[in-house]
């Protein structure tokens, strides 16, 4: 998908909390909007070259929005709002081999207590299909993990997606990794031992386990390659 909005280069400086970071665009120094509330310490540290979406709101309080960062050099997108339309946008185009079948794509529709990112179906809507899309930015020597922060809800939407499994739906959970060559993907035991356990039960329960890889670059980002998944 192309960015619409206008895409600036400036330097990272800190992170007085997780909404803002306070950067240096055209040798002035401002707060913008940082779109992901994962801690990105190994990304946003002080000197990184960093990318900024300009938004034209007038009730912000900010104009830009960190979305995308350098480490090293790799481009990572960070941006949290992205996966969802960037697999939207894959499904669409029967990117994503073992979801072929189902035409029609809903966005954020409730099973149990959770509400899902996607609910997929046939064009009879005989078979249906829950898929849950988590965004990746952890990455290290072409390793990735999720997640980079402890998640309240993430445990909780797999146990939902194991549920709808036994009712006979179809469940899925795609890990979208928001930078390219990348070989491996694995959950984060060390941050989140709870999401990790939960995500191989709902492997052992039939749940599908996807691991995508993007194409990225300052105006854009698509999904691109299957990357193995190490449980």
């Amino acid at each position: 998908m192309k960015f619409e909005k206008n895409i600036f280069e400036g330097i990272f400086l800190n992170r007085p909390n997780r909404f803002n970071a306070k950067v240096i665009l055209n040798n002035e120094e401002m707060v913008v909007h940082v779109p992901n509330t994962g801690r990105c310490r190994e990304i946003l540290k002080e000197g990184t070259k960093i990318f900024l979406r300009e938004e034209l709101n007038p009730n912000r309080k900010t104009k830009y929005d960190l979305i995308a960062a350098m480490k090293g050099d790799i481009l990572i997108n960070i941006d949290s709002q992205i996966p969802n339309k960037v697999v939207n946008e894959a499904l669409q185009n029967k990117k994503i081999e073992t979801l072929h079948k189902y035409s029609k794509i809903n966005r954020e529709k409730t099973f149990g207590k959770s509400r899902f990112d996607f609910k997929l179906s046939t064009e009879d809507e005989e078979e249906v299909y829950y898929l849950e899309v988590k965004g990746v930015t952890l990455e290290d020597n072409g390793h990735c993990k999720f997640p980079d922060a402890p998640t309240e809800r993430g445990a909780r939407h797999i146990l939902e997606l194991i549920e709808a499994k036994n009712q006979g739906y179809g469940a899925g959970i795609l890990f979208l990794i928001q930078l390219d060559n990348v070989k491996t993907f694995s959950p984060n035991d060390d941050t989140d031992p709870e999401f990790s356990n939960a995500l191989r039960l709902a492997k052992e329960r039939g749940v599908d386990i996807l691991a995508y890889n993007c194409t990225v670059d300052k105006n854009s980002i698509e999904l691109n390659n299957k990357v193995d998944i190490i449980l």
